[in-house]
């Protein structure tokens, strides 16, 4: 039994995968933009550790995309939001899942459930989204993540700093 304790370790599964760069997310929520510059918004509270890039085509912006982190069970889920002028959100991105279960959140059809949202909607898990069975947790951070993103970009829009 010992002898095969190695080999268990060896084969054990890893949890973490990259799927997109921020790049990438931009790109695909924003295609018509010939350019994203990263920005520092002084309207974005001292404690967001994410980045911003602005989505422009020309001297026009078309929207933001948000790349933050929210916490998982108890790792780290890197997402991206593309929200428009209009305040609503276009896409949400699954960038990096590093948690053993609940990778579910990345289907397509489970995202799309945030498009159109603005921050004056509820979103919550079980009301507004659905729930995932197996995935509550992940379900609940990356809602309350881009609840929480849609806030602070409405509050930056409404100080003029965006």
């Amino acid at each position: 039994m010992k002898a095969l304790l190695p080999l268990f370790l060896i084969a054990a599964p890893l949890f973490g995968t990259d799927y997109l760069t921020a790049e990438e997310a931009a790109r695909s929520m924003f295609p018509q933009a010939d350019r994203f510059d990263a920005t520092t918004a002084p309207g974005l509270p001292p404690s967001f550790r994410g980045k911003v890039l602005v989505a422009r085509k020309g001297g026009l912006t078309l929207g933001h995309v948000v790349i933050d982190n929210v916490i998982g069970r108890t790792e780290r889920i890197t997402l991206a939001v593309g929200v428009g002028v209009d305040g609503a959100v276009r896409r949400v991105e699954i960038l990096s899942y590093r948690e053993s279960h609940g990778q579910e959140v990345r289907m397509p059809a489970w995202r799309r459930q945030f498009e159109g949202k603005t921050a004056a909607a509820p979103l919550k898990v079980g009301r507004d989204i659905a729930p995932i069975s197996g995935a509550t947790l992940s379900c609940n951070s990356v809602t309350e993540g881009v609840h929480r993103i849609l806030g602070m970009l409405l509050e930056a829009r409404r100080a003029g700093l965006l």
